[in-house]
């Protein structure tokens, strides 16, 4: 149990500080165009990829995001889904410190209350035996309907995002890439063990690979646009809570993963779950959080996501005569 917890928390730390490098990208590209056109652009997401690619910084974010897959791909080898997702919610405590660099202020009190909250979560559930599922074999009827749903939410959560409020559309932005992440993370376990046990060939001619390619990268783009219209805190906070959400589910119906029914295990999880989501909506409606949307309504790519108005400059009076 202990190599896959590593593995997990080294993880959560590798995708903070991806996301993290990869919001940094994001504000430059929108300070280098004054004229925000992705506000115009069809698809604003495809314009602001383009230009993200020539940034090194999004670049060593990129290449830290994949490290953070190997990390997790390995951990879900050694580990079941139940256990190693939820693991991922200390993504929070990392980057809770990396959001307030950005602005240059330390986090408030209240802000690491939060973050010890979320600690004794994570310790809660894996302290308790039979809290954390271990075992569990893949149902892939169950996979595939599963894969069904979650593109249906993800569809819905960005059709209902549009022209809501900054922090409220990162929500619902993060939270389809919170879904996205976790479909990845159950056919990541699948493909891996796959390719472990069967070789390159069968791997190659099957489906799961192809399905988690096309998730992996609808979470990559769904959680560049999170972290352009809102706060890097927030939009972390909504992944935090959806992804290991959706693949404790997974793990229950897809997986046939086994929960123990006792009272010790089963208060642990619940008083785990209850320290977890009160840590990461105090983190979520933190003040740090609040500087970072305001910041980034004005300098961000979507400024026009909700509906914080853009300064705009008074016109010249003409001159006396």
């Amino acid at each position: 149990m202990l190599i896959p917890v590593l593995l997990g928390f080294a993880t959560a730390f590798l995708f903070a500080a991806s996301a993290a490098l990869q919001r940094s990208a994001v504000l430059v590209v929108a300070d280098a165009d004054t004229e925000h056109r992705a506000n115009r652009h069809r698809i604003p997401i495809l314009w602001l990829i383009r230009r993200l690619v020539r940034q090194r910084i999004w670049i060593t974010g990129w290449l830290t995001n994949l490290l953070g897959f190997v990390s997790q791909a390995a951990a879900l080898h050694f580990g079941s889904i139940a256990l190693v997702q939820p693991l991922l919610v200390t993504q929070l405590l990392f980057a809770l410190p990396m959001a307030s660099a950005v602005i240059r202020q330390w986090p408030a009190a209240r802000d690491w209350v939060a973050a010890v909250a979320i600690s004794g979560g994570v310790a809660c559930f894996l302290a308790v035996e039979g809290a954390a599922p271990l075992d569990g074999s893949p149902d892939r009827g169950r996979l595939v309907v599963a894969v069904v749903v979650a593109a249906a939410a993800v569809v819905t959560l960005v059709q209902i995002a549009q022209g809501r409020g900054p922090l409220m559309h990162s929500a619902l932005i993060a939270s389809a890439a919170g879904v996205c992440y976790a479909i990845s993370a159950a056919l990541m376990k699948l493909t891996t063990d796959d390719l472990l046990n069967h070789g390159v060939l069968a791997t190659a001619l099957d489906w799961p690979g192809y399905v988690l390619a096309l998730s992996t990268l609808s979470g990559l783009l769904l959680g560049q646009q999170a972290y352009g219209s809102g706060s890097l805190s927030a939009a972390i906070a909504v992944m935090s809570i959806v992804n290991p959400a959706v693949s404790y589910v997974l793990g229950m119906l897809a997986f046939h993963a086994t929960l123990s029914t006792s009272p010790g295990p089963l208060a642990a999880s619940a008083g785990a779950a209850a320290l977890l989501v009160a840590g990461v909506f105090g983190l979520a409606h933190s003040p740090t959080v609040q500087r970072e949307t305001t910041r980034t309504a004005t300098h961000g790519v979507y400024p026009n996501a909700g509906n914080v108005p853009r300064k705009v400059a008074a016109p010249a009076q003409p001159p006396d005569t």
